[in-house]
């Protein structure tokens, strides 16, 4: 379990003020993040990483001269939003272009997308490397799909040390990409873990039992053992990541950097004792082993697991991959001492608000903010409930995910209640939503919200045809964003019956409280359905036999806030 917290919502800004200040000469904060304490020097790429918290040394412990120039921190395994990315982006750009690398969950892909979209549009030139090693989460053929696990550290640092050597994005880009393709990892793990203010853990392993292919965010395994001893676990480790070695690379005779990495509660000195285990057979492989790393690298709170990363080098990947470099959380060689500008301390930005709204708006407004009240209250009973089904097949950060975001909607949307019209009270809440909500439901919601806000505007109260245009919008804006369909299990499955449901009411003659009425009902009996489809997108469609029986929790949380929506506005909306 997480002994140590306060206010389970803070727990990732406190850890990040305390991470700061202990490391203030190495990284500074800013909004969404950490960046080198020191300005990018001119001429030198910005490499900047990120994820969810909960993986420490990952993110923020790989910020430093030969690593990192910062990483966007989302909540506890939940990817950054897009506007955190983008402020650490920018606070790390020099003039040199920005690369963005992280781990392949499908919440990083959206955010750090639509951050890249962003600072393009500003003209900084920012290119994506998405890391791919986790061999059990995908076939080989499907290898730009798997997730992104301990290979991280291969890619963040050989991109680094090649920015630190002054090669133009191009070039940092090319690298890290033959650094991805040449990584593979293994993991197992034997307990689970506990996010901070949880009583029970995220997901269990059997008593005895060991979890093959088992992802950091306690994604279901390939299959299940029982516990072998750490000969026979390195046995499993190596002739796995040996059964597939990069394309363009020759077996015999190769140079691999190897990582044994653990992901919590697993000692360094049984990690040694494994490491030993796994260099004997790597060299009675004919292999020849450069600059290993053991320890935790990338960890899941207090998970028990370890993985085994292969690192493929080349002359070039070799050199890079000894570079110096000076982070909190890893140190190689001797590097340079940090020179340059010293940061000056970053200011949280104020959202602007649109003033001359009209007055109805303004009403129209205070009823939407006590809306976003009932769905954080909806949100806050059915938390607990939301993570378990979530846990069935995926990783199980939904309840928290909506309950951070809903919660911090609602603060936002109180705060203009009353001022704002509704255009501008929705956008705060939407920013609100994604800001601290992150993965892909903030995301989503986030942008559902922005633009339905857009549609109902600032300038009158909108009618029943107006609200349904809005609802069409936030449908529009989701699958644009995440690309899903009806059909996949998600969100999309419930909210496209709402919104078509809402829309034929209307153009009957409902009023916006009885068409609500009846779409709720409909996104009811649509997310229950999705207890019968297997997934198509996600981090669950890798495990579709796990997750049939169990409703897409996207679609189930949609469906109890508009059911609670309706139930308690059906009076008071015309």
């Amino acid at each position: 379990m997480t002994y140590l917290t306060n206010d389970p919502s803070d727990f990732v800004a406190e850890m990040l003020d305390g991470f700061v200040a202990v490391h203030g000469d190495t990284v500074s904060r800013v909004p969404g993040g950490v960046v080198r304490a020191h300005e990018t020097p001119t001429g030198q790429v910005a490499v900047v990483i990120g994820g969810g918290s909960g993986h420490y040394p990952a993110f923020c412990g790989l910020v430093g001269p030969g690593l990192a120039h910062g990483a966007a921190m989302g909540e506890v395994f939940a990817s950054p939003s897009a506007a955190r990315v983008e402020s650490v982006a920018r606070a790390a750009h020099g003039d040199a272009g920005v690369l963005l690398s992280y781990g392949n969950y499908a919440g990083d892909v959206l955010n750090f997308d639509e951050a890249q979209e962003r600072l393009r549009a500003d003209g900084i030139d920012c290119r994506t490397v998405i890391v791919t090693d986790d061999v059990s989460s995908a076939p080989v053929e499907q290898w730009r799909t798997r997730r992104g696990v301990a290979g991280d550290l291969t890619v963040f640092k050989v991109a680094a040390a090649a920015a630190e050597k002054g090669l133009d994005l191009d070039a940092v880009v090319a690298i890290a990409e033959r650094a991805n393709e040449r990584t593979r990892t293994m993991g197992v793990a034997f307990t689970g873990c506990t996010l901070p203010g949880a009583t029970e853990p995220l997901f269990t392993v059997p008593r005895g039992r060991m979890g093959v292919g088992m992802g950091i965010h306690g994604e279901p395994g390939v299959s299940e053992t029982d516990v072998p001893i750490a000969d026979e676990l390195a046995e499993m480790l190596v002739s796995t990541l040996l059964d597939e070695v990069p394309d363009g690379v020759e077996r015999d005779g190769a140079r691999v950097a190897p990582l044994v990495n653990g992901l919590g509660s697993i000692k360094n000195e049984e990690l040694f004792l494994l490491y030993g285990a796994v260099a004997r057979r790597l060299e009675a492989a004919g292999l020849t082993l450069v600059q290993p790393e053991v320890g935790e690298l990338v960890t899941s709170f207090e998970m028990a697991g370890v993985s085994l990363t292969l690192f493929w080098l080349d002359d070039e990947l070799e050199r890079l991959w000894a570079a110096p470099a000076s982070a909190p959380a890893y140190r190689k060689g001797v590097a340079s001492s940090a020179h340059g500008v010293q940061r000056a301390a970053a200011v949280d930005a104020e959202s602007a608000v649109d003033g001359d709204a009209a007055p109805e708006s303004i009403e129209t407004a205070r009823m939407l903010s006590a809306m976003l009240a009932t769905t954080a209250r909806t949100i806050d009973a059915v938390a607990d409930e939301l993570g378990r089904l979530d846990a069935v097949a995926g990783d199980g950060d939904h309840g928290i995910g909506m309950q951070n975001g809903a919660r911090a909607a609602n603060e936002a949307a109180a705060k203009l209640s009353g001022t704002a019209g509704a255009e501008s009270l929705l956008r705060a809440a939407g920013d609100a939503w994604a800001d601290r909500a992150g993965g892909t439901s903030g995301a989503l919601w986030g942008a559902m919200l922005r633009e339905a806000g857009q549609v109902l505007g600032n300038d009158e109260a909108p009618d029943a045809r107006r609200v349904s245009a809005a609802i069409t919008a936030a449908v529009d804006a989701v699958e644009a964003r995440g690309g899903a369909q009806l059909g996949d299990k998600t969100m999309v499955d419930a909210l496209v019956p709402f919104a078509q449901t809402f829309e034929a009411e209307v153009s009957g003659g409902a009023t916006v409280a009885s068409a609500a009425h009846a779409a709720s009902q409909a996104a009811t009996h649509a997310a229950a359905a999705t207890a019968d489809l297997t997934p198509r997108r996600g981090r669950a469609r890798t495990h579709t036999e796990k997750s049939i029986g169990t409703p897409d929790p996207g679609a189930h949380s949609f469906a109890l806030i508009v059911t609670a929506i309706a139930a308690e506005f059906g009076d008071s909306t015309s």
